[in-house]
């Protein structure tokens, strides 16, 4: 979250969110990110309430049904709603906890119900034209095309790619380290294919990208810094409109397609959720359901009784 976005709010409600923020890293170690979505939408619930002369800690539950129908008035998603609601009992129940408060204001607010919409994906035919979209004579076109190996290759977050440093690789045993949601550490097989792209990049192409500069980053920009998330995403949506890929697109869309091709291919659904460092299996499950509906796909496609 952009620090701006905590100043315009009350100096109270401000050190309440940021108290919260540094216990849930200190206690569940979470990333940044997840971190900076809570502040945002906490912050965002601040801001609503001042304008009741009302605070974070005062807010009763009237405020918060309030609040969540002014959201879904400006047209939420239920699963964005449900996010927030998730949010805002993680922060009133700390703040029951702290003694800051003595009833919590988010206890029987129901959530939306929501389905559990299929991830979208790509063909492997739509991978194919992705992995060759990259200019391989540029330097960023090389890099960009190992990126694109690594990511298929492994089934990373975009977090976790652009995230990688050179020393969470071992070339040697062919695997890479990584570090994920809570602090989670597990070791990913990179295969043949993309063992060969990186050990090229390593040697022709990220020295000259670095042109004698330090970074720790493996996949450095032309100013010698690691990537960000958002550069990476422009990256990935402005190869697939050259490889013409019509399917909608979305940051875990190369990681959907890992997943679902393991499946297809007869992987084991645990062996997957290791890869994929899901802590729950029920994470993974969703993956088996988009297998099988590109099953009945195809068969109704192509058997004559379909």
């Amino acid at each position: 979250m952009q620090p701006s976005r905590l100043a315009t709010i009350p100096s109270k409600d401000r050190a309440l969110i940021e108290c919260f923020c540094d216990m849930l890293w200190m206690e569940n170690g979470l990333s940044k990110n997840t971190l900076s979505s809570y502040a945002a939408d906490l912050a965002g619930l601040s801001e609503w309430l001042s304008a009741l002369d009302c605070s974070l800690s005062s807010a009763g539950r009237e405020h918060l049904l309030k609040y969540l129908s002014h959201q879904v008035s400006k047209a939420s998603s239920p699963r964005t709603t449900a996010r927030l609601l998730s949010c805002m009992r993680r922060f009133y129940q700390y703040l029951l906890r702290e003694n800051i408060i003595s009833t919590d204001p988010s206890v029987q607010i129901e959530s939306p119900r929501l389905g559990r919409p299929l991830p979208s994906s790509l063909t492997e035919k739509e991978v194919d034209k992705l992995l060759m979209a990259p200019n391989l004579e540029t330097l960023e076109g090389f890099r960009d095309k190992v990126m694109l190996e690594v990511l298929y290759a492994t089934g990373l977050r975009v977090s976790e790619l652009v995230g990688l440093s050179v020393d969470q690789l071992n070339l040697r045993q062919g695997i890479v380290r990584i570090t994920g949601k809570g602090n989670k550490e597990r070791l990913v097989p990179l295969g043949e294919v993309a063992l060969d792209w990186l050990s090229r990049y390593l040697k022709e192409t990220r020295k000259t990208l670095l042109k004698g500069r330090e970074c720790d980053a493996l996949f450095p920009t032309r100013r010698g810094t690691a990537m960000t998330r958002q550069a990476f995403w422009y990256l990935l949506k402005r190869y697939a409109k050259i490889a013409n890929i019509q399917t909608p697109l979305s940051p875990h869309t190369m990681r959907h397609a890992f997943a679902s091709h393991l499946l297809n291919h007869g992987a084991d659904l645990r062996v997957v959720q290791l890869l994929l460092g899901h802590s729950d299996l029920s994470t993974t499950q969703i993956y088996t359901h988009l297998a099988r509906e590109r099953l009945k796909n195809l068969h109704e496609m192509h058997h004559p009784r379909g």
